[in-house]
C-alpha cells in the first residue's frame, strides 16, 4: 500500500524534527506498518472503508505490538477484525525467536543475573539490539487492555507453585482468566498471583478484570474454590455459574471406594451423554436416585450440586463439550507448570508472576494468530439469538408480577 502525498509529506515534516536515529526508526516503523496494512487489505479483500464483492470481514480496531529491530523498537499496530484473526507474516518469522529470547530472558532474571548480562546474553543468542530494562515488563503488555467486544464465556482456574513469601516458602497460586469472545475467539484475558481460598483476592482479580473492559459475561466456568463463587455473584452480577464437572467428578470419587469409583464415574456420566437439557435434567435425577441406596453420601453431593454443574444446559448445545468444564486451560496450566518445575522455588510472588506472564502471552499470541476460532460464528450466533429470544406468554405471566411489585 503506497503512502499518499499527505501522508507522506507529514512523515517527511516529522523527519526533519528528530535526530538520525529516530528518522532510521520512524521511517522503518512506517514502512513495516504500511506493509502489514497492506497484508491485511490483501488478507480482508477490501481496504479500510472499500466497497467489495471480494471483502470476507470487517477491520475492528487494532491491538499494540512492539518490535525491536537494529532500528529502534517499532512500535506497531496489529489489525483486529470483527470475525476470525489475522497476524501479520511480516512479523510470524520473527515469532519463534522471540519466544525462545522471552524465555531466556525471563529464566536468567528470575535468578538474579544483572541486565548489563542479561543483554549480553540476548545479543550473544543473536538479537543485535539487545535487550533493555523495560523490555521484560513489556512482553505482558499484549494484556493490558482488553479487545472492545462481549465476553459470553469466561473460564477461571488455577495451579499452584511455590515461593518465598517474608522467609517462608509457601504454595502461590497463578490464577488465569481465559475468555471466549462474542465471535468465537479465544484470548487471556488476565492472571495474577496469590491465595486462591481468599474471596477477596478473587473480588480484586475479577474486578480488575472488568476495570480493563471485561464484559458480556453470561457463564463463569471454574472449580469450587473457597471464595471464588462469591466473588463471580458480587462482580458478575446475571451471570450463571459453572461448577467444572471434571473437578466435581474428582471430589464424588474422593468418597467412593476404590472398587466401586469405576461404576459410580459411569452411572454419573450417562447424565452428561444426553442430547438436550430436557434429558439431561431428567437423567442426572434418575442418577440421583440409583445411588441414593447404595452410595447415599454420592447422591447428597450430586443434589447439593445439581444447578451448578449442569448451568452449561441454559446455553446452546453445540458449546456443552467446550463450557461444562475447565479442561481447555489444561494445556496452558501444565506448560506454566513445566516451567515452574525448572526454577523450584522462586524468590518472591513477583518473580512468579513474571515467567507465567511469559507463558501466556505466548499462548495469546497463539490464539491471536491462528486461523481457526474457538467456537464457530455460527454457533455463537445461536447463542446470541438465544440471549434475545422476547419472552413467551408462560413466561411473561410470570415475569410481570415480579416487574411490577419491584
Amino acid at each position: 500500500m503506497a503512502l499518499d502525498q499527505s501522508a507522506l509529506l507529514d512523515l517527511l515534516g516529522q523527519l526533519k524534527l528528530t535526530d538520525v536515529s529516530d528518522r532510521i526508526r520512524a521511517a522503518t516503523e512506517t514502512l513495516y506498518q504500511q506493509l502489514i496494512e497492506a497484508e491485511a487489505t490483501a488478507f480482508i479483500g477490501a481496504a479500510p472503508f472499500e466497497r467489495s464483492e471480494a471483502r470476507t470481514t470487517q477491520r475492528n480496531g487494532s491491538r499494540p505490538r512492539t518490535l525491536t529491530t537494529t532500528a529502534g523498537d517499532l512500535n506497531l499496530k496489529i489489525p483486529k477484525l470483527r470475525n476470525g484473526s489475522f497476524f501479520p507474516a511480516l512479523l510470524e518469522r520473527r515469532r519463534r525467536v522471540d519466544q525462545a529470547l522471552y524465555a531466556v530472558v525471563m529464566e536468567a532474571y528470575l535468578h538474579g543475573v544483572s541486565t548489563r548480562k542479561v543483554d549480553d546474553l540476548v545479543k550473544a543468542l543473536g538479537a543485535e539490539t539487545g535487550i533493555s530494562k523495560s523490555e521484560v515488563s513489556r512482553i505482558c503488555e499484549d494484556l493490558d487492555h482488553l479487545s472492545a467486544v462481549d465476553y459470553p464465556y469466561v473460564f477461571l482456574d488455577a495451579t499452584y507453585c511455590k515461593a518465598r513469601v517474608g522467609h517462608r516458602v509457601v504454595s502461590q497460586a497463578v490464577v488465569v482468566a481465559f475468555g471466549v469472545a462474542a465471535d468465537g475467539r479465544r484470548e487471556v484475558l488476565g492472571f495474577d498471583v496469590g491465595d486462591s481460598e481468599n474471596e477477596g483476592f478473587w473480588t480484586a482479580f475479577l474486578r480488575s478484570l472488568k476495570a480493563r473492559g471485561l464484559d458480556g459475561v453470561k457463564l463463569v466456568i471454574s472449580d469450587a474454590h473457597s471464595g471464588l463463587k462469591k466473588a463471580i455473584g458480587t462482580v458478575f452480577q446475571g451471570a450463571a455459574w459453572q461448577r467444572c464437572r471434571v473437578h466435581f467428578m474428582r471430589n464424588v470419587l474422593s468418597t467412593v471406594p476404590k472398587g466401586s469409583q469405576d461404576m459410580v464415574a459411569s452411572i454419573i456420566r450417562t447424565a452428561f451423554a444426553q442430547p438436550d437439557a430436557g434429558h439431561v435434567n431428567t437423567q442426572f435425577d434418575e442418577v440421583t436416585r440409583m445411588l441414593l441406596k447404595s452410595h447415599p453420601n454420592v447422591a447428597a453431593m450430586l443434589g447439593d450440586a445439581r444447578d451448578d454443574v449442569l448451568a452449561f444446559t441454559g446455553f446452546p448445545a453445540r458449546h456443552w463439550r467446550q463450557i461444562w468444564s475447565t479442561n481447555p486451560m489444561e494445556r496452558v496450566n501444565k506448560e506454566i507448570k513445566r516451567r515452574t518445575d525448572v526454577v523450584g522455588v522462586f524468590p518472591n510472588p513477583a518473580a512468579l508472576l513474571r515467567l507465567a506472564g511469559a507463558v501466556l502471552v505466548e499462548q495469546h499470541d497463539e490464539w491471536e494468530a491462528g486461523d481457526r476460532n474457538y467456537l464457530s460464528e455460527a454457533s455463537m450466533a445461536e447463542l446470541k439469538a438465544m440471549n434475545t429470544t422476547p419472552a413467551t406468554p408462560i413466561e411473561e405471566a410470570i415475569l410481570l408480577p415480579e416487574l411490577t411489585a419491584a
